[in-house]
């Protein structure tokens, strides 16, 4: 019927309706689909300051690096509380125009963390500013680029300027402050953004399996909390730093400290439930009340005060539920 040896028109045709045929089930159908997804009940749509930090995430090239997808096996539940469902991008995915799709978020290599939840994992912004003008400020391994053209650097800020608290080795002159500019405030913005929605009626363990759990000592009984060292390394590793120690200028050591290692756990339950800003040397932490359950509190408080030389007593989860119960009553 068709002698495609002799003849390469019909080569070419035949070639032609193939290659239209799938871009129609590859890439026009499924784009045109995506704008039937709804958006989970509980989640926000993006402000203006969000999307104007996604476009800018888009400009940076970003998405080469980060990805905004989690998958359902053991090695991503470090990213998320649940695999992502296409109600996740609602809101970033809504078309530019009728003949442009958004940019893709999902991207496809991972040489930095899944940014899916970072919102949650990493709710404070000076960590994210210090972050962008320098990674290496708070992750001495990291081989992200920095973004000092996101910053200023200025002798007298005003009142409006945001400050960054950037560690003296990394300043070219000990006069200049680093202020974060529009874009930057925007970019941060956005990645604060970046929380799962719950998913409505359904428990997050049948999508991923639970943090293995590991018997501990406690008061003499054996009781089951999840890892607390996998914990900190989660949530409190980017500022605190796996050796304990902390940022100089940014946020403060872990070993040594007189408040990881009291006998009475209440002040350091308390601040890691609500935060801490009580000292001007250091970023504001923010606190953790919303995001880590009981057990999650008290793994990661036993975890630091038996690490890097800290010699606490371990706490129980009765205790962090009593002084959850309390301190919120206190600041209701």
């Amino acid at each position: 019927m068709f002698n495609l040896h002799k003849n390469h028109r019909n080569l070419v045709a035949i070639s032609f309706v193939v290659f239209v045929l799938l871009s129609l089930f590859i890439a026009v159908m499924p784009a045109y689909q995506l704008q039937e997804v709804s958006p989970l009940p509980d989640q926000p749509e993006l402000t203006t300051s969000e999307l104007n930090g996604l476009h800018i995430f888009i400009s940076e090239g970003c998405v080469a690096c980060h990805t905004q997808q989690v998958r359902n096996i053991e090695m991503d539940k470090m990213w998320g509380s649940r695999p992502s469902i296409p109600s996740d991008y609602y809101y970033s995915k809504q078309r530019l125009d009728v003949w442009r799709q958004s940019p893709s978020l999902l991207g496809s290599e991972r040489t930095g963390p899944d940014l899916t939840n970072v919102g949650v994992r990493q709710p404070a912004d000076q960590w994210h500013l210090l972050h962008l003008y320098n990674p290496r400020s708070v992750v001495d391994e990291s081989i992200m680029p920095a973004y000092p053209w996101l910053f200023e650097g200025k002798e007298n800020p005003g009142q409006k300027d945001v400050v960054v608290p950037v560690p003296a080795k990394f300043l070219k002159s000990d006069k200049t402050k680093i202020i974060a500019t529009k874009e930057a405030m925007d970019l941060v913005a956005y990645l604060q953004s970046l929380k799962q929605a719950p998913m409505p009626s359904t428990s997050t363990s049948e999508f991923i399996p639970s943090t293995k759990k590991k018997e501990v000592a406690a008061l003499g009984e054996k009781s089951m909390l999840p890892d607390g060292e996998q914990l900190y390394m989660q949530t409190c590793v980017a500022c605190h730093q796996a050796n304990g120690q902390g940022l100089v200028g940014a946020f403060p050591p872990l070993a040594g400290s007189k408040i990881v290692n009291d006998e009475n756990p209440e002040m350091m339950i308390q601040i890691i439930l609500m935060g801490y800003d009580a000292r001007e040397e250091y970023a504001v932490m923010v606190g953790f009340a919303d995001q880590l359950t009981d057990e999650e509190i008290a793994a990661i408080a036993n975890h630091e005060r038996t690490s890097w030389g800290n010699n606490a007593p371990k706490i129980t989860v009765e205790e962090v539920t009593k002084i959850r119960s309390y301190t919120l009553s206190l600041n209701k």
